[in-house]
């Protein structure tokens, strides 16, 4: 941990990744590390984003980064802006129609919300045919317009292209199943368990498949299972908010000590 503060004194960033790189393999679970970590990772972040700045002001990355940064503050028509100059300086650069569709999608809806949006992720996949997450979002812009057999061919699309992509699965089988088609939905939330079992949503969704294929036993199960997932999590969230902001009395609890 001496090695990094020196190293980021002397803005020797070849060094920081390696003394993180030793820290993190030799001590990966320890605190102090993690914490040492984050701040020298934040460090070389924005001495990155400052060479870029200086070095190249009117490059398209420039703009992404402004864009990016007026986004995470909500000024939704500033960073749309940004986002815009940099297709018009490279018009072909993956990844900017995606997040504008994302951004369409962030700012109070419109009538024409969901159209925009579209339009922008179509766009995306004629410049990156292999962007999973434009594919899911068509899907998931089509289930919500019930238009269940378009969400199907988006989300399988999805799905093919990362096979890990969980959500993507789910889509594909809820879909499935506003056709009614509740047997062939069977696989894809199957393999959706695998990725996370530790997910509520597989489980949940399969046992609606099985109850409705009369399968009354696997659907009882997976009902016990998504109960068990669901109990899990909400284990999981209150001991993340106990470590950070300590135990919290019962509903109803006195938060102190009696009184005299």
């Amino acid at each position: 941990m001496a090695g990094v503060r020196c190293a980021v004194s002397a803005n020797q960033q070849i060094d920081i990744a390696r003394f993180l790189d030793w820290m993190e393999r030799d001590f990966p679970h320890d605190p102090e590390v993690l914490y040492t970590a984050t701040h020298a990772y934040s460090d070389l972040s924005i001495r990155a984003s400052q060479e870029v700045m200086f070095t190249a002001p009117a490059s398209p990355q420039v703009h992404e980064l402004n864009a990016e940064a007026l986004e995470t503050q909500g000024k939704w028509d500033e960073a749309l802006s940004e986002y815009r100059i940099v297709l018009q300086r490279d018009p072909n650069l993956p990844g900017i129609h995606f997040r504008i569709g994302r951004l369409i999608l962030s700012r109070p809806k419109a009538a024409t919300t969901a159209e925009d949006a579209r339009r922008e992720f179509e766009e995306e996949l004629k410049i990156d045919p292999y962007n999973s997450g434009a594919e899911y979002v068509l899907g998931e812009l089509a289930r919500q317009a019930d238009k269940p057999a378009e969400a199907v061919e988006h989300f399988q699309r999805a799905a093919n292209l990362d096979a890990g992509f969980m959500d993507a699965w789910i889509g594909l089988a809820r879909s499935l199943m506003a056709e009614e088609k509740y047997a062939d939905a069977v696989a894809p939330l199957q393999h959706a368990e695998k990725l996370q079992p530790a997910d509520p949503a597989p489980h949940y969704f399969l046992s609606v498949a099985y109850r409705r294929l009369g399968r009354v036993d696997d659907a009882t199960r997976e009902a016990e299972a998504h109960s068990k997932a669901m109990d899990a999590a909400r284990q999981a969230k209150q001991t993340v908010g106990e470590g950070i902001i300590g135990p919290q009395p019962a509903q109803g609890q006195p938060s102190g000590p009696p009184g005299p």
